[in-house]
């Protein structure tokens, strides 16, 4: 997430080490320069895998991680949060395929509202100079 989009992927089964490392790989194809990323503290975020990765990339991305049991400063929490309630309410998919296709095209339109993310990023208090 930056201060004024995000960048997503979706999976077809829960987030672990080996998906996060083809998530940050999948970033550093769409953003130029050093990256600096915020993470909460999931296991994969802190595997040995993710680390020998993030290693190898000698200073490309650098982690910091948020307080433990501080969802509140996670601006993604707010994005989930927003998307759950405003975009996917009532969404019942007949399959996996239906599912995908309407999780991205929630997520792309969510991408054209800056202000919304702006704002996810002002509720989580981690920039206060914003």
């Amino acid at each position: 997430m930056t201060l004024w989009s995000f960048y997503f992927q979706i999976f077809d089964k829960a987030v672990g080490k080996e998906e996060t490392v083809v998530f940050l790989a999948h970033l550093l194809r769409h953003i130029a320069g050093p990256l600096l990323i915020v993470w909460d503290r999931l296991p994969a975020h802190r595997s040995r895998l993710v680390r020998e990765f993030l290693d190898s990339l000698e200073g490309q991305i650098l982690i910091e991680y948020l307080p433990a049991y501080a969802p509140e400063l996670n601006p993604v929490e707010y994005l989930w949060g927003y998307w759950k309630h405003h975009q996917l309410p009532n969404v019942c998919p007949k399959d996996f395929w239906q599912l995908n296709e309407g999780a991205r095209r929630t997520l792309r339109r969510l991408r054209r509202r800056p202000h919304l993310i702006t704002a996810f990023w002002k509720q989580s208090s981690l920039f206060a100079s914003m």
